[in-house]
């Protein structure tokens, strides 16, 4: 029988090979390593892989051709790419349904969550559709399951890339909550229903708005989050989550709203725009 958790390493760096093998050796993985395009596409020939992670090969073949001749031959492949800090790299990449992307020199921790979260995801191709893949205006639509936060934030994270390295985390820590509150309170985590999301970029600053399929919130009456806290009981909202048996947390807002310049909801309370103005 087939090992369940197969990887094979696209790359022509050594460093690559060094520390993917390096973060997955004690984790039981049984990888296969190759420096060029050619081979890693006779190996899935001769045998599937449970992930591939692609970069560019030494004979030229780039990470997006090579996830296009991984479909065709090993069709729902998950692939995570690597490659350089390029929006337009990053949109055709999701486009093509690769399951993350993630720039060089390539973070540690998480790339290695990136890898672990996609053995664990099933049903994943169609979780985030881009509509609009104009580097300046990108909109996106991520289904209301939790397990797409991670690749949605990692997406926006690489979009953002050129952005000082501060400016960025705080956008992808804002998003990441604002997305997790549209799936979880708007969504209901039903994976029939999606969150609408765009990116505007502009000279001065990052506009981004997000529509969840829920019927909305008053932002005042929202008793179990922090942002309704009064000033004298900074605790409240979680006595109020244990009083309704819900898990801790409640932060999200405030959270987001002390990351970014402005954050805005529509009266109905099932869209927000975030502003984060550049430094």
């Amino acid at each position: 029988m087939v090992s369940s958790r197969r990887l094979l390493m696209v790359d022509g760096d050594t460093g690559v090979h060094e520390l993917l093998s390096g973060l997955l050796q004690r984790d039981e993985w049984e990888i296969d390593g190759v420096f060029e395009g050619r081979e890693a596409l006779e190996r899935l020939r001769g045998a599937p892989y449970d992930l591939v992670v692609a970069g560019e090969g030494r004979n030229g073949l780039g990470g997006l051709k090579l996830l296009r001749r991984i479909q065709a031959i090993r069709p729902g492949t998950k692939v995570i790419l690597t490659g350089e800090p390029n929006p337009s790299d990053v949109l055709a990449a999701f486009r093509a349904r690769a399951y993350s992307y993630f720039h060089k020199p390539l973070p540690a921790g998480p790339v290695s969550d990136m890898v672990h979260q996609a053995t664990r995801s099933s049903s994943w191709q169609d979780d985030i559709k881009v509509l609009s893949g104009r580097p300046e205006w990108v909109t996106l639509e991520a289904r209301c399951k939790m397990e797409t936060v991670d690749r949605a934030t990692q997406l926006v994270r690489e979009l953002e890339a050129d952005l000082p390295h501060c400016d960025c985390e705080d956008v992808a820590a804002a998003f990441r909550e604002l997305l997790m509150n549209a799936i979880e309170h708007g969504g209901k985590s039903d994976a029939r229903k999606r969150v609408r999301i765009s990116l505007l970029r502009t000279s001065r600053s990052l506009i981004v708005h997000m529509r969840d399929p829920g019927k909305g919130f008053s932002l005042e009456r929202i008793h179990h989050a922090a942002v309704c806290n009064p000033e004298d009981s900074p605790t409240r909202h979680a006595e109020i989550r244990a009083e309704q048996g819900q898990r801790p947390g409640g932060f999200g807002i405030l959270m987001a709203s002390k990351l970014v310049d402005e954050l805005l909801y529509n009266e109905r309370g099932n869209e927000v725009v975030f502003v984060k103005n550049f430094t």
